[in-house]
């Protein structure tokens, strides 16, 4: 197996990994207020002391999973660029690991306020939530609560795939149609609906690119 197909698996598992997380935040997550700006720290704190495994779980396929897939994709995409789009594949190369180094961070630190907020939720409860609600914003500001780096990435590995002749207009117009969305998140009004416009049109792009990497030869794939 080439790092072409390779890829094509990563992006696969990326797409499951979005898939996962949407899954326990409209059922397990939906009561805390995961995905909303009215998520409780109270509630939050109480569901980690009686179910630290989930959350750990949770952040660990969200974020550490799909950052080390990620990373694997990112390279793929970009060796896919090289000789057939110019500067995109450097560009796209440097966006990509930038976005998987984010995710990553997020993940290791979410997993760790879990832990730490767990040892304080019996003793000092007020305490742990204090914890929670500083940590979870440095988790959001670093890739959960934003989607600038991916939006980037993905809007210009789509662009310089569809420059170079690897993407067709699909593909591309998905993929920028998603960075558009994971941009928008910046605006405070539309933060949660654009959020959830990125992660699922997210999906939909990581399926369409794992399709093309493992069923097309290298640097020809159109879709």
């Amino acid at each position: 197996m080439n790092l072409h197909s390779i890829g094509g698996f990563a992006a696969y598992v990326c797409a499951g990994t979005y898939l996962f997380g949407f899954a326990l935040l409209v059922t397990v997550m939906a009561p805390l207020g995961f995905g909303t700006s009215d998520v409780s720290a109270t509630m939050v704190v109480s569901f980690i002391s009686a179910n630290q495994g989930i959350m750990i779980l949770w952040h660990t396929v969200i974020y550490i999973l799909n950052a080390l897939a990620l990373a694997v994709l990112v390279v793929a995409l970009s060796t896919q660029l090289q000789g057939v789009s110019g500067l995109w594949a450097p560009v796209s190369l440097g966006f990509g690991l930038m976005w998987s180094t984010l995710v990553l961070g997020a993940g290791m630190i979410a997993n760790v306020t879990v832990e730490r907020v767990a040892l304080l939720a019996d003793s000092a409860p007020e305490q742990a939530e204090h914890l929670w609600e500083v940590l979870h914003a440095v988790e959001l500001g670093l890739g959960g609560g934003n989607e600038i780096a991916g939006a980037v990435w993905i809007g210009t590995v789509s662009l310089g795939a569809w420059r170079g002749g690897i993407f067709g207009r699909l593909s591309a117009g998905l993929g920028v149609l998603v960075g558009l969305a994971g941009i928008s998140t910046m605006i405070p009004a539309l933060g949660d609906l654009a959020g959830a416009v990125f992660g699922l049109g997210a999906i939909v792009w990581f399926i369409a690119v794992g399709s093309l990497l493992i069923w097309s030869a290298p640097r020809t794939m159109v879709g």
